[in-house]
């Protein structure tokens, strides 16, 4: 680990000052940087349209229908003033087939009232044909919702909480406290209604709930005392500590989930990595170093993680469900990003956050983790006005044949939605 990257790690324990320190050292650096505004065979998919504010979301779902001809995009006025902003987002189809300038290349389907600048608002196509219909989160009749559009038709059907992470077949979902999400984790939750659970550290409510799709079932699963009362460390039992979750992410066969679990001690943040089968039964500690951040599923007993191991130092481990097993993947990235792996698993792509010149990167690795196969892709500038919460995470996210990555970007001035071929490039 270079001197940097020691010095952000012990940075990320204490978020405020990091803030801080990062805007400072970025500008003097930049200040004195050749500056570039992007590098690599970088297409743009939304319009050329300066007056508004163009992306996807999250790097777990793909804006590709199945047939990767039509993608989905979300139009906002302002993505850099409000991490969740009190306006609503237009919904977009764009049929990529059609000229650039062709009337009727993109199409506003919907809108939202419930989303944020990191991950709008849980748009995605709905498993398991990834073409009939689409799903996202509303804000409704004074309440949270998802709503399933039927394209074409325009026909909706309305689940009465949002959805976080969804089954590949379509047929249910789990959820968590968009409310206290947005308290605790500025530009990941809803402003829409007050959190029921402020100024309680450890809440002995529901945080977890599963969502039946085919019949709009909804149950809790998990409560905040359950995280907290599971192998406890000290750290975890001090009245002051903040407790929440955040980031749950379905297995591929929908049997199991991983979730981040957080508290927070004053400034300090300790997080663990949890897996668990659907029915709240069998949670396991992935986990347990204090520092864990993205990850995605390989396989259904397989999950790559960017975490710290106290042993190895922070990188990415493909950790074995169930067993406290890893592998040390790709030994040069130690920096964080957002994984995925391409649809055959020959592929993975992450990000990185923007670097001392406020550069970020695109890289592609082999398939094999054991082997040090990681080619830049792609460069593009972020530019000061989105920073902090609002920043442009590139989030890079697979077609379905497994060619071709999307990605945000602010490196245009906006908001844009871009995409890169990389069938090639490894």
């Amino acid at each position: 680990m270079g001197f940097e990257q020691r010095i952000n790690y012990q940075l990320n324990k204490y978020p405020a000052v990091k803030k801080v320190v990062k805007q400072i050292y970025q500008r003097t650096m930049y200040a004195m940087s050749k500056k570039i505004k992007s590098e690599g065979n970088i297409v743009r998919v939304s319009p050329d349209d300066p007056m508004h504010e163009y992306f996807f979301g999250y790097y777990d779902k793909s804006p590709w229908d199945a047939d990767d001809r039509y993608m989905l995009c979300l139009r906002a006025n302002d993505t850099w003033s409000d991490v969740s902003p009190k306006e609503p987002a237009d919904i977009l189809l764009i049929d990529t087939q059609k000229a650039d300038d062709a009337p009727d290349r993109v199409e506003k389907i919907a809108e939202t009232r419930s989303w944020n600048v990191q991950q709008g608002c849980m748009l995605q196509w709905l498993g398991p044909d990834y073409q009939r219909k689409i799903l996202y989160n509303d804000f409704r009749d004074g309440r949270y919702c998802s709503v399933i559009l039927e394209m074409g038709t325009g026909k909706e059907r309305i689940i009465d909480a949002p959805v976080y992470t969804v089954s590949e077949d379509g047929k249910f979902a789990l959820t968590l406290d968009f409310s206290r999400l947005y308290n605790l984790r500025p530009g990941y939750g809803y402003y829409n209604l007050p959190e029921l659970t402020k100024g309680v550290a450890l809440p002995d409510t529901p945080c977890i709930w599963t969502i039946n799709i085919e019949n709009r079932n909804i149950q809790p699963l998990l409560k905040y005392s359950d995280f907290a009362s599971f192998q406890p460390r000290p750290e975890m039992q001090e009245a002051e500590a903040v407790h929440k979750v955040n980031h749950l992410m379905l297995s591929p066969s929908g049997t199991r989930f991983i979730v981040l679990y957080r508290w927070f001690v004053g400034q300090r943040k300790y997080t663990r990595l949890i897996s668990c089968n659907t029915d709240g039964s069998d949670m396991y500690l992935l986990s347990d170093d204090d520092m864990v951040s993205h990850c995605c599923w390989k396989d259904n007993e397989t999950v790559l993680a960017f975490a710290n191991k106290k042993k190895e130092g922070t990188g990415y481990f493909l950790m074995k469900d169930k067993t406290q097993k890893y592998l040390r993947c790709w030994p040069s990235l130690t920096g964080d990003g957002h994984p995925s792996y391409s649809p055959e698993r020959t592929m993975v792509v992450t990000d990185s956050y923007p670097d001392r010149v406020r550069m970020q990167e695109i890289r592609l690795m082999g398939g094999d983790e054991r082997k040090n196969e990681v080619k830049v892709i792609a460069r593009v500038f972020a530019p000061f006005k989105y920073d902090n919460d609002t920043r442009c995470d590139l989030h890079p996210r697979w077609n379905h044949a497994g060619g071709t990555v999307c990605f945000d970007s602010v490196f245009e001035g906006h908001r844009g939605l871009y995409i890169l071929e990389c069938a090639s490039a490894i």
